[in-house]
């Protein structure tokens, strides 16, 4: 870390001229900018005005000593972390430590050994130069943030709008166009192009939900006695429309006549986003169950698919926000793994847990709890 000396000036605070001609021509020699001040009072006037890097400051002076000053700054706002140097013949255990009680970063004895200050006033600056780096980068870093939050959130939200129409388009024609009156070719490629839509569709609202929760924008809206049963249906029977484009077949087992208190779009498109792995991971012509169990306290629901699976180095980095990989499903689909993330933190949100297992060319388990105590 290179530092430029004449960037950072040092007020010398003495009451003796010698002292303070001295300690002037070593500290500019030195590289240093330095201002100088013979008590206490007119120091604290100068660093109020010229806003001085590093203070070396006597003890004993008239008008105002060394302790009253360092005291003040302590106060003063803004200025309560300039690091001060005590240099002072004052050198018992007890002046050392009321020195460092008021906020000195060092102190040096007098009479001093020229080398010795040098490398404490460096040390001094060093950390100076150190912590203003890291502000500007954390500033830096603050609002390349927000660009990219905005851009990810301009993006997901201007899109979202025209895909769902686009989409909406799709699953009209698909299912107006009887696959004996057109071109196999031709309906193969709606087929495709309606996947490749639905696909989109779901990518940007997870973009827009997980962009939303990073910058703390996305709530929690809790409601009261959710049929949970209600929930599960609806979000199965929409995907059953996605899985027949592959001729899956989506099975639902079990029941529950439980309410519960949920964020009722969290909970859909958690279920919502298993079931679309499920289905883009399974073959075409397979199954995928959905499973409900309960105990006394809790509803499960389980999604199982019969597909690629997934191998044992990829099943580690699932879950964690900071790695990132692209995979595809059986039928060359892309996956981003946006969607176990979201799932991941919106089950937790709703007070559960996000579980699965795996094995490459058997297929999935995925499963998650809904808090919902037997009345």
């Amino acid at each position: 870390m290179e530092i430029n000396n004449s960037e950072y000036t040092v007020l010398i605070v003495d009451d003796v001229d010698a002292n303070v001609l001295l300690l002037k021509l070593l500290i500019s020699k030195a590289g240093y900018k330095t201002l100088s001040a013979y008590n206490g009072r007119d120091a604290l006037d100068i660093i109020m005005k010229d806003n001085p890097d590093l203070v070396l400051l006597d003890i004993m002076m008239p008008i105002m000593d060394g302790h009253e000053v360092a005291k003040k700054l302590k106060e003063t706002p803004g200025k309560e972390e300039l690091p001060i140097i005590f240099l002072s013949a004052l050198n018992s255990t007890e002046d050392i430590v009321q020195g460092f009680k008021l906020g000195a970063a060092d102190y040096v004895s007098k009479p001093f050994n020229k080398d010795e200050l040098l490398i404490r006033i460096n040390h001094q600056i060093s950390l100076i130069h150190a912590k203003r780096t890291i502000e500007r980068q954390t500033q830096e870093l603050k609002k390349t943030i927000i660009g990219r939050d905005k851009l990810y959130s301009v993006i997901a939200h201007d899109l979202r709008s025209p895909i769902a129409s686009i989409r909406m388009v799709m699953e009209v024609l698909i299912n107006g166009i009887s696959k004996e009156n057109i071109d196999a070719e031709m309906y193969d490629l709606l087929i495709m192009a309606n996947r490749l839509t639905d696909d989109s569709f779901t990518l940007l609202d997870n973009l827009l939900k997980w962009t939303k929760s990073q910058t703390g924008r996305l709530n929690t809206v809790f409601q009261d006695e959710v049929d949970v049963m209600h929930l599960i249906t609806g979000v199965v029977e929409v995907a059953r429309g996605v899985a027949k484009l592959k001729n899956i077949t989506l099975n639902l087992h079990g029941a529950t006549s439980r309410t519960a208190r949920l964020d009722i779009d969290m909970a859909k498109t958690a279920l919502r986003n298993l079931l679309s792995n499920a289905i883009k991971f399974s073959y075409e012509n397979s199954e995928v169950d959905v499973n409900i169990s309960e105990d006394d306290q809790r509803v499960y629901i389980e999604v199982k698919d019969y597909g690629s699976g997934i191998n044992t180095d990829k099943q580690k980095l699932l879950l964690k926000t900071e790695t990132h990989f692209t995979s595809f499903g059986t039928g060359n689909e892309e996956g981003s793994g946006l969607g176990l993330l979201l799932c991941n933190e919106f089950v937790k949100r709703n007070g559960g847990t996000l579980e699965f297992h795996s094995q490459e060319g058997k297929g999935s388990t995925f499963s998650f709890d809904i808090p919902a105590p037997k009345k």
